[in-house]
C-alpha cells in the first residue's frame, strides 16, 4: 500500500524509468487507475482494500469524528481523532458485523496497517511500544526523513518475515510517499524517493519468490488510498466559526463546556461540521435549516469550501456549489441518481437508474470521479457531521498543529485526490474500478467465500 500515491504521478514515475520493479510487474499484469473513496484519507481510506466496504459504512467517517451518539467515546469531550494514541481505537470502532481479511484469510502478516482487527499480535510489524514511540516521536517533530527511515527498515523487516514465513495473505503499508508530498509536494524529488522505497520492496519480493519457486502461484498488488493536490491557503475552519461567535470543540483542544459545534478535519481537504452537539440523535438537513441555514450560506460563501453536502435522509443528500447552485444524490432500489435543482454542482447534467458500475463510468472523467456514490456513502453514515464539506483546490480547512507543514493535501472529492493507482502482477479478468474491489479479489484469488454485502466486486 502506497500510501498517498496519485495515480498520475506514480505512472509518470513508471514510464521515466524510476521504478523498474513495478514497471516489471505491471508489464506482467496492469496498471489501472481506480477511485478511492471519501474522505480520501488514511486510516478511513484502509477499508476498501482491507475490508471490502466504504468507511462510513463501518464506523469510520474521518480520521476526527464527533461521536454524537456517545456511544463508543468518553467523556466529556467524545470526539475522535486517530491521529497519535486513539489510532488503536480504530478496531473497536470498526462495525463488528464487517470482517477484514485478517479475519478470513487462513494466516496473515501486516506492516504499519491501520486495520488490525483479526491479526495476531505476533503478526503485526509496526506495533510495538518502542516502534510505536519512535513513530510519535518522528511524526512529531516533522521529521520527513524519519518517516524515510522508517519505511525502509519496515519494508526489509516485511520482506524478511514474509520469504520465511509465507503467510496466505500479507499486507504492508509505506507511508513515505504521504509525508514527503505534505512536506514537499507531489511530484518531488523526496515523494520520487519515497516511491523508490516501494519499487525495491517488490524486487525484494518478486526475487524471492522466484527464488523459492513460488511466485507462479502469487498475486502481488500495489495501491494507494488517496492522491494529494497543492495548497497554497489554509482556512482554519475552527478560528472561523469561533469567529462567527460559535463555540467550536475541534482537535487538540476537545475539552470545555458549552460547545454547540464540533468541527472534525481530515487530511485536511474535508470536514465534518457538527451542530446542536447536545443531541443525541442525528437530524436530517430540513429540521435544521431554520436555525442553521445562515451558517450553511456562510460556508459555502468562503473561497476554501468548494463542495457542501447536507444529509437528507436514509438515502438521499444535497450537493451545493457557490456560483454553480445545487443537486440532489439519491438511491431509490439499488440505483443512483444525480437530479440537478437550482444547478449543476458537480458539472454532470441530470442521471438517473445507475447501477454503481453506471455511476462510476459516467463521472470517471468528471473533476469529481465516483461522487455520486462517495458522497452519498458518506453522508449516509450515522457518525458523519451534519454539514461535510469538501475543500477547493489550493486550500484546506487546517491552519496549526501540523508537525509538518503542509504544501501538498488530500481528503476532498477532486480527482487528484479521488484517483489512484492499482498496479497487478496479473491481469485482471474485468476491469477494476475502485478500491474496494481489492478485497473480494484477494478472497477469491486465496479461494475463500466473499462476504455478502461488500461495496466491491472482485477482479480475479
Amino acid at each position: 500500500m502506497a500510501d498517498g500515491a496519485r495515480a498520475h504521478t506514480l505512472a509518470s514515475a513508471v514510464a521515466a524509468g524510476h521504478l523498474p520493479a513495478i514497471a516489471r510487474l505491471r508489464e506482467d499484469g496492469a496498471m489501472r487507475r481506480v477511485t478511492t473513496v471519501f474522505p480520501s484519507v488514511t486510516g478511513p481510506a484502509y477499508t476498501p482494500f482491507l475490508m471490502g466496504r466504504f468507511p462510513g459504512s463501518v464506523g469510520l467517517p474521518g480520521i476526527r469524528w464527533f461521536d454524537r451518539a456517545r456511544a463508543v467515546t468518553n467523556a466529556p469531550h467524545h470526539s475522535r481523532s486517530y491521529v497519535g494514541h486513539e489510532m488503536a481505537k480504530v478496531d473497536g470502532d470498526l462495525d463488528r458485523g464487517a470482517y477484514t481479511l485478517f479475519e478470513l484469510a487462513p494466516s496473515s502478516l501486516g506492516a504499519l496497517s491501520v486495520i488490525t482487527r483479526g491479526l495476531a499480535p505476533a503478526q503485526r510489524i509496526g506495533g510495538s511500544v518502542p516502534f510505536g514511540l519512535r513513530a510519535a516521536w518522528t511524526h512529531f517533530r516533522g521529521d520527513v526523513g524519519g518517516w524515510l527511515r522508517i519505511d525502509e527498515r519496515v519494508a526489509d523487516v516485511f520482506a524478511t518475515r514474509l520469504a520465511r514465513e509465507r503467510p496466505a495473505f500479507a499486507f504492508c503499508a509505506l507511508t513515505g510517499i504521504d509525508k514527503t508530498s505534505h512536506a514537499s509536494g507531489q511530484p518531488s524529488p523526496a515523494s520520487l524517493g519515497a516511491m523508490q522505497v516501494v519499487d525495491r520492496l517488490i524486487g525484494r519480493i518478486r526475487d524471492d519468490a522466484e527464488r523459492d519457486g513460488s511466485w507462479e502461484t502469487t498475486h502481488l498488488m500495489i495501491v494507494s488510498d488517496h492522491g494529494h493536490s497543492p495548497v497554497t491557503q489554509h482556512d482554519d475552519l475552527a478560528a472561523v466559526l469561533r469567529g462567527w461567535g460559535h463555540r467550536v470543540r475541534a482537535h487538540p483542544w476537545v475539552f470545555g463546556r458549552g460547545h454547540d459545534v464540533a468541527v472534525m478535519v481530515s487530511g485536511n481537504a474535508m470536514a465534518h461540521v457538527y451542530v446542536d452537539i447536545r443531541s443525541r440523535e442525528r437530524t436530517p438537513w430540513p429540521a435544521l435549516a431554520p436555525r442553521w441555514q445562515s451558517l450553511a450560506d456562510g460556508l459555502l460563501e468562503r473561497p476554501s469550501v468548494d463542495l457542501l453536502i447536507l444529509p437528507l435522509g436514509d438515502a438521499s443528500c444535497e450537493v451545493r456549489a457557490r456560483r454553480r447552485g445545487g443537486a440532489r444524490i439519491l438511491r431509490e432500489r439499488g440505483r443512483w441518481a444525480y437530479r440537478p435543482e437550482s444547478g449543476d454542482p458537480l458539472g454532470l447534467g441530470p442521471l438517473d437508474g445507475l447501477s454503481m458500475d453506471d455511476a462510476w463510468d459516467a463521472t470517471i472523467r468528471s473533476d469529481y470521479p465516483d461522487a455520486l456514490v462517495q458522497a452519498l456513502s458518506l453522508a449516509t453514515s450515522p457518525r458523519s457531521g451534519d454539514l461535510i464539506l469538501s475543500a477547493a483546490r489550493n486550500y484546506d480547512f487546517r491552519a496549526r498543529w501540523e508537525p509538518i507543514p503542509h504544501v501538498s493535501s488530500h481528503g476532498a472529492l477532486h480527482k487528484e485526490h479521488m484517483l489512484v493507482p492499482l498496479v497487478l502482477g496479473r491481469a485482471p479478468s474485468r476491469a477494476p474500478r475502485r478500491t474496494v474491489d481489492v478485497m473480494p479479489s484477494v478472497l477469491t484469488a486465496l479461494g475463500r467465500p466473499i462476504p455478502e454485502g461488500l461495496d466491491g466486486v472482485s477482479f480475479v
